[in-house]
């Protein structure tokens, strides 16, 4: 029988970890220029993924900036690039502080 952990035959990244490496980095650039206050918290409010190409068998990155802050919510534009340089997926996200 073939050991398949960690290995099922497929070199594609998920979606679904795409999508987490978005709504991740949006809460990172989201907390960073947030006060900090004892017993914060926050939560995804939104989240729209585009896939645009598929990352096969390499790492990705993700680069967040914040489009714009309010008092609770923070909107952030999120690109997820292939270690080639392949423009994998585009995130929006609203992320809500308090």
């Amino acid at each position: 029988m073939r050991d398949v952990r960690g290995d099922l035959g497929f070199r594609t990244v998920h979606g679904g970890a795409l999508a987490s490496l978005i709504d991740t980095a949006a809460m990172v650039a989201a907390w960073s220029g947030a006060p900090a206050v004892a017993n914060s918290r926050g939560t995804t409010v939104g989240l729209t993924v585009s896939y645009l190409a598929a990352a096969q068998g390499e790492d990705v990155e993700a680069n967040a900036r914040v489009l714009r802050r309010g008092r609770s919510l923070v909107y952030l534009d999120v690109d997820v690039y292939s270690a080639s340089g392949t423009f994998v997926a585009k995130g929006l996200v609203t992320y809500k502080l308090g």
